[in-house]
């Protein structure tokens, strides 16, 4: 499985971005498309969730009611729109590919990304 994450870049706070994730070569029966962020100094945070079959998407409480995770399957694409963002989302967002829903722990994941840098700075 590869994936491909983009769509970063520098924002004021209050304004937004969407990333992009483009995977290929996934051919589970069920599996879970995570975004996570890391912040320097700071652990790999999950941000978002999707099941193929538990449904979804999840979200992180910091982020509900800002992201949307939404996905175009003809494009094979997973996507997160994110509004209101504030200096503490700042930070390399990763899509990732695992077999467990979860935002816990990204030790779960198999597959990720490359990451995607995100500023929000005035």
């Amino acid at each position: 499985v590869q994936l491909q994450a983009s769509g970063g870049g520098l924002v004021q706070p209050g304004g937004s971005l969407r990333l992009s994730c483009a995977y290929s070569g996934l051919t589970w029966d069920y599996y879970v498309i995570g975004w996570f962020r890391q912040a320097p100094g700071k652990e790999r945070e999950g941000v978002s969730c999707f099941s193929s079959s538990d449904g979804g998407p999840y979200y992180t409480d910091s982020v509900k009611g800002r992201f949307t995770f939404s996905s175009d399957n003809a494009k094979n694409t997973v996507y997160l729109q994110m509004n209101s963002l504030t200096p503490e989302d700042t930070g390399v967002y990763y899509c990732a590919v695992g077999g467990i829903a979860t935002l816990s722990s990204p030790y779960v994941y198999d597959y990720w990304g490359q990451g995607t840098q995100v500023t929000v700075s005035s």
